[in-house]
Formats: structure tokens, sequence, C-alpha cells
């Protein structure tokens, strides 16, 4: 009989533990995050949804950046380059998000955002000169075409319920701009000044600034909202600055993996409180989706995109 730790049933399974947890708890975070955003978007406007997410979010990850030791100095560069960053991804990618859930079903939303990965590979190739492999652009055209189909889903149970079909257009729109805006972040920080400062410094940093332009936006667009009274709304906030610690943990390559359990949590969630209708044409266009984004994941290309991605978590602090 195997003795544990030397081949038998315990050994194999209880090293795998530091792994399987972080997972499993990335995945339901980030999956049940997008079904979080509808009440969020429900009790003040997505404006405010997303400053008040990171008035709480921001001081949590100076804390985290502290706990890891990092250095908070950053030099100019380093500034201007956490500014680019809180704008695109801490303000502009989730208004965006916010605001595509207001016409589109949180499941479809968060599945659009499982292929961040192809806007990634064609800023990469155009900015960063990254090569397109076979595998990659196949993947990535299956996925593509299963959402295609579950948007044309969407537009048809829009038209069903005497809704007008402009609103899943405009959820397209904006779910789309989201994509961009985070694509753009994540390129943008991969220049040698985001090379040389520690992750979380400059995530710290970036969601300062970009709280600043969540605030602006906000009080521009829509005035000082009345803050909810249900606790449910204010724990709906606290996701964020654990989904990065996760990821530290877990390492960008593996946690790239948990994108497909997160849209199948998502879609789930949607099923289950949104009343999401499933028929042939969005169970097709969901298998779709899942197997492009298990080609697209397995492909060289996006391989060394983790690599690079986990270096950069890795990093010390300067």
């Amino acid at each position: 009989m195997s003795r544990p730790g030397q081949g038998g049933l315990p050994g194999r399974v209880m090293p795998h533990l530091p792994i399987i947890a972080p997972f499993v708890l990335i995945s339901l975070i980030w999956g049940s995050t997008w079904w979080v955003i509808l009440g969020q978007i429900e009790a003040v406007p997505p404006a405010w949804a997303v400053a008040l997410r990171f008035v709480i979010a921001t001081p949590a990850m100076f804390i985290v950046a502290l706990a890891m030791g990092a250095s908070l100095r950053l030099s100019r560069a380093g500034h201007l380059l956490a500014v680019a960053l809180g704008a695109s991804q801490f303000c502009g990618n989730f208004n965006m998000v916010y605001q595509a859930e207001l016409y589109l079903t949180s499941g479809i939303v968060a599945l659009m955002f499982g292929m961040l990965m192809v806007p990634n590979a064609l800023l990469g190739r155009l900015f960063l000169g990254q090569a397109l492999t076979p595998r990659f652009l196949l993947g990535s055209i299956i996925a593509v075409a299963g959402i295609v189909l579950l948007l044309g889903h969407e537009a048809r149970e829009a038209r069903a319920a005497g809704e007008l079909g402009e609103t899943v257009v405009l959820g397209i729109l904006w779910g789309v701009g989201g994509m961009l805006a985070a694509s753009f972040a994540n390129i943008v920080q991969a220049n040698d000044t985001g090379r040389k400062i520690a992750m979380a410094s400059l995530l710290a940093w970036a969601m300062l600034y970009g709280t600043v332009c969540d605030l602006a936006l906000a009080w521009a667009s829509e005035g000082l909202p009345e803050l909810p009274a249900d606790p449910g709304f204010w724990a709906g906030l606290v996701y964020l600055p654990l989904y990065y610690t996760l990821v530290r943990k877990l390492g960008a390559g593996r946690a790239a993996y948990h994108a497909v359990l997160v849209v199948m949590i998502a879609m789930l969630l949607s099923t289950l409180f949104e009343g999401y209708r499933w028929t042939g044409l969005s169970v097709a266009g969901a298998v779709l989706s899942l197997v492009g984004m298990v080609l697209a994941l397995r492909s060289r290309q996006t391989r060394a995109i983790r690599v690079a991605e986990s270096a950069m978590l890795r990093r010390e602090p300067d």
C-alpha cells in the first residue's frame, strides 16, 4: 500500500490543495461578481457604483502592497504609468462594464470578457510585435462565433419581450469598449517602466488615480447619490482586492485557466437569478465559446503571455 506522499491518494491530493483552493476561490469571486454588479446598479447609478467600489478597494490595495513589503515610492514615469492604468482599467473599463450590464445579461458580459485574450493578442501584435499562432487564431474565431450566437439569442429574447433591439447593440458597444480599455491597460503596463515596479505598488497607485477619475465622472454625470442602507450592497464592493491577492498566490499561468470556470459560474448565476432562458441557439453559442477559449488558452502564444504575466506578478519591489 502506498504511503501518504508516495503515490497514494492523500499524497497526490494534498500537495495540490494550495493550488486548487485559490483557483476555485478566484473563480467563485470573479464568476459571481458579474451578478453582484446587478444589485449595485439597481441601488445607485452605475458611475457611483464603480466609484464606491474603488473608494473601498483602493485603501485595501495599499494595505496589501505594504503587507507584501512593496515600496510605495514611484518615479515620475511610474506615476504617469499608474495614471494611464488607473484611467483605462479602473475607470474606463469598469464604468463600461457596469453600463453593459444595463442592457445585457451578466453572464453574457462575463463571457465577452472571457475573450479578453483576443484584444490583448491583437494589441500585443500591434505594439509589442508578438506573433499570432494558428491555434490561437482558430480558438479565437470559434469563441467569437459562439459569442455572436449568444448575442443573437439576447437580441431575439429582447424582441420577444417587446423591448427595443437597440438595447442589445448598446450593451455590445459598452462591452467591447470595456474590453478595449482593459486590454490597453494590460499592454501599457508591459513597458520598461512597468516591469521595474512591484505589481502591488503599481496597482495601488493605479487604483487611487482611477478612483479620482471615477468620483469625478460620477459627480459630473449623476450628482451626489443617495447611499444605500442595504448591507448586501456594501458587501458586494469588497471583491476586488481579494482577486489580485489570490492571482499573485496562484500565479498568472494557472489563473488564466480560471476564465473558463468564471464564465460557467456567471452563466449559472444568470440562469438561477436572472431568469436566463436557454435555447438551442444559446447552448450552441456557449459550447462554441468555451471550446474556443480552451483552444486559445492552450496555444503557444497564450502560454508565452502567461509566462510574462507570471514574471511580472513575481517581481520584487524596487
